[in-house]
């Protein structure tokens, strides 16, 4: 027997009680990481556990079952315990086994970390009330019972903690505020759009740097928090620019950045099909992107990309708006010529309207890199960037990491695209995998998420190109299989050249049966651990 105050456990109690307490940090450590990976938001998770089979799991199922055994009257004597105890040993090894397989693993921020501490808490409180107005045995029933309902615990959790990420949110935006306005000769020039932000961040910050001090945000930095980590950690009094990219998901995500960082200039890349599952419409996503447009002062300058019609069509009145494209075109400023691509990379001649052409070669390949460095070299040349250095800068540019990075080893050529999660990204690096010849040309892909009502049709589009630009095919996972399936034997494409694979890891074990000298492939997005 072991007796605290006036509580007296057996050993074998005991026992349990140090066993679901330990298996409680592992199972609330997965949900946490399923909840991170839909963004903290209670009501993606919800969808998420609606389709997919957590609640239904194996270590669920079986945690179940040591529930049940604990409430019958053989679970109540004195040794059997141990059996439930063993029980609980074989779910935290199970869901130790899924974590250590996943992609993208659980990153400890300070929110999650609150989140992850408070959900101990609430299961913990709960177990001892009841523990104490009842039986020890009834308090690690309801502990069991807590670690069977796990999602919901953390749901309430990250509802009841609602209010704190407001006033932190809050707080630490002031400070960011604050930082940035103490340092007045740093002017920012925001970077928005559906895709092509990062990579035209990385384009813009290395040409400027060859005139000028200048900082970006790194990384995926690119939420509000991200900006202020920047802001607060990175920023020196002396910057002449920072460049900082603004993602979004739903509206007003671009406006929150703004009004931290005050914007004097912008570039917008693209308006497309993404996040449609949060913003709801394509127009939706227009009004997030246009946000930086609002936020400019009068004697602001923006750019903004005619390639894409939803960008092009939105007027701007407020500020000073010129428009680029990768070709010419009766509405815009800034464009490509000549553009031919080699085993070096890629020459072309940026033109604009007032009949400037600068010759320039990249190490890059593929339209949507020709697009942003459009983009970057404009607003170098509106900054007053000399042309020399624009050219010995763009010889510097490496890929941006998993953004149509193309490396070659033994005479494989690999295409990383693994971070294009659109409909227009993907195209592209398609198109440059369809360009290269003399082997075969392999794509691995699990398709497009958050495409909301579209999601059958887009991926049916992704695999119907893929017939007519690849080889081979290895699809990956359930979630977009059918669609991406029917859109690849719409296009044509061998049946036995297509591959159905559950993993990452299956898909390379197949292509490394399918590889020799001179072929390539091409490596797709892969969905997040939340889809099958």
């Amino acid at each position: 027997m072991f007796t605290s105050g006036t509580i007296t456990m057996s050993w074998s109690e005991v026992v349990l009680a140090v066993v679901a307490l330990f298996l409680a940090t592992v199972v609330c450590r997965h949900d946490l990481h399923m909840l991170q990976q839909n963004s903290y938001y209670n009501s993606r998770y919800m969808r998420f556990l609606r389709g997919s089979d957590e609640v239904t799991s194996l270590p669920r199922l079986v945690l179940l079952v040591a529930l049940l055994f604990m409430m019958t009257t053989f679970g109540m004597l004195s040794w059997l315990p141990l059996i439930p105890a063993a029980i609980l040993v074989a779910v935290a090894w199970l869901v130790r086994g899924r974590e250590s397989r996943s992609k993208d693993p659980l990153k400890l921020t300070s929110r999650a970390r609150t989140i992850y501490f408070t959900t101990l808490a609430l299961m913990f409180l709960l177990s001892v009330i009841v523990g104490i107005a009842s039986t020890v045995g009834d308090g690690l029933r309801v502990l069991v019972a807590l670690l069977v309902l796990s999602p919901l615990i953390m749901l309430l959790a990250n509802l009841l903690l609602t209010p704190v990420e407001a006033f932190k949110r809050h707080r630490y935006a002031s400070i960011a505020r604050e930082h940035l306005q103490s340092q007045p000769r740093t002017v920012v020039i925001g970077i928005t759009g559906s895709y092509g932000k990062t990579s035209t961040k990385h384009f813009l910050t290395r040409i400027l740097s060859e005139h000028y001090s200048t900082l970006m945000t790194p990384g995926g930095y690119n939420t509000t928090a991200g900006v202020e980590i920047t802001i607060q950690n990175y920023l020196k009094p002396y910057h002449e620019y920072f460049v900082c990219e603004m993602g979004a998901k739903k509206g007003g995500d671009v406006k929150e950045i703004c009004d931290i960082v005050s914007p004097r200039m912008g570039i917008i890349t693209a308006v497309g099909e993404m996040h449609l599952e949060t913003f709801g419409s394509i127009e939706n996503v227009q009004r997030t992107k246009f946000e930086l447009a609002d936020a400019l002062p009068d004697d602001g300058f923006l750019l903004v990309n005619n390639d894409f019609p939803m960008a092009a069509n939105r007027v701007v009145t407020n500020v000073v708006c010129r428009h680029y494209s990768v070709r010419p075109g009766n509405d815009v400023d800034y464009w490509a010529e000549d553009i031919s691509y080699s085993a070096s990379g890629t020459d072309f001649i940026y033109c604009s309207r007032d009949g400037e052409r600068i010759e320039l070669h990249t190490r890059l390949v593929g339209e949507s890199n020709i697009s942003n460095l459009i983009a970057s070299v404009a607003m170098a040349r509106h900054l007053g960037v000399p042309a020399d250095k624009i050219r010995f800068a763009m010889l510097q540019i490496e890929p941006v990491e998993h953004r149509l990075d193309i490396k070659s080893v033994g005479g494989i050529t690999m295409i990383d695209d693994a971070y294009n999660t659109n409909p227009i990204g993907a195209r592209m690096a398609l198109d440059v995998l369809g360009s290269m010849k003399g082997g075969k040309r392999i794509v691995v892909t699990s398709g497009m998420i958050e495409l909301g009502d579209r999601q059958y049709e887009l991926n049916r589009d992704l695999g119907e190109y893929i017939a007519s630009h690849a080889d081979v095919a290895i699809v990956i996972g359930e979630y977009n299989r059918e669609a991406i399936l029917d859109g690849i034997r719409a296009g044509g494409m061998a049946a036995d050249a297509v591959y159905t694979v559950s993993t990452l890891q299956e898909a390379f074990a197949v292509r490394d049966t399918l590889l020799v000298a001179g072929d390539t492939w091409l490596l797709q997005p892969q969905l997040p651990d939340t889809f099958k």
